[in-house]
């Protein structure tokens, strides 16, 4: 697997394909079998790691707990100014002194994230942080990372939840079966496993309208209510969209939705683990 600078990187794959390993092995949790492991080029690297089920001693508060983990890791600045951006930077500025044992899952898994950043790492590991979350939660675990995202921080974000990725990742790499089965932008890889495939959705599809999209010539049309969805040969896609686009634009057809490639993210991983 390879992560560039500044990349949201989901790894993604089914529960025990090997992604926690993987997660261990790159922090030296786990030793490797075989292999290598490149960090910064080969330049020492500060990595913060959040695990799936972080473990906070309930008896500090969430200021006092950070407080302990940057003089763990030796921060060299003004701890009591950094504490007070992680905690807004995860959302617990309100919550700074009261007492871990008290918090919710969600925000055991924000203080959890704080931690991992405390220490303003360069790579950042977090391994599920939105499982077992509800709703609310993963929400605004997402926007946390969403937001070092736009501070420039790496970040490897595991995870079987495939929404999350979609929001916040620029490139993935899926295991399956302990192997990296692919890997690449979100962009270039729903091109090349959508590659023949258009869909659009239309408001109030009237009969006659239809039959004029179906009149293009595609290797096979699916209709359901508004919905259409055309495959063809991966030659012909730019000849078919235009095709579409001057059909609907002829008959003053305005589309919800058209997309060329694969129409989710998780119509891509089900390609690409074979289900």
């Amino acid at each position: 697997m390879e992560v560039f600078k500044g990349d949201v990187y989901g790894f993604l794959g089914r529960n025990g394909c090997g992604k926690s390993t993987t997660m261990n092995i790159i922090t030296n949790i786990l030793p490797k079998d075989s292999g290598d492991i490149v960090l910064g080029g080969g330049q020492p690297v500060t990595v913060g790691y959040l695990p799936e089920s972080p473990t906070i001693f309930g008896y500090l508060t969430a200021r006092e707990y950070l407080d302990y983990i940057a003089h763990c890791c030796n921060y060299q600045g003004d701890i009591k100014a950094r504490v007070n951006e992680v905690l807004d930077i995860v959302g617990l500025t309100q919550a700074a002194d009261r007492r871990a044992k008290g918090f919710s899952r969600g925000m055991t898994q924000r203080l959890g994230m704080g931690a991992a950043i405390i220490g303003n790492p360069e790579l950042l590991l977090f391994d599920e942080p939105t499982s077992a979350l509800d709703p609310q939660g993963r929400s605004e675990v997402i926007e946390i990372i969403t937001r070092l995202k736009n501070m420039g921080a790496t970040i490897i974000l595991s995870t079987h939840i495939l929404p999350d990725v979609e929001r916040v990742a620029n490139r993935i790499g899926i295991m399956n079966n302990g192997v990296l089965a692919e890997e690449g932008s979100i962009r270039d890889l729903m091109n090349k496993y959508g590659t023949g495939k258009i869909s659009l959705s239309l408001r109030n599809l009237t009969d006659e309208n239809k039959l004029k999209l179906l009149s293009v010539t595609f290797a096979r049309a699916e209709f359901n209510n508004d919905n259409l969805k055309f495959s063809f040969s991966s030659e012909n896609t730019d000849d078919c969209a235009a095709q579409l686009i001057r059909v609907m634009a002829d008959n003053g057809m305005i589309p919800d939705n058209f997309t060329i490639g694969a129409s989710s993210l998780e119509e891509l991983y089900r390609k690409v683990v074979g289900e």
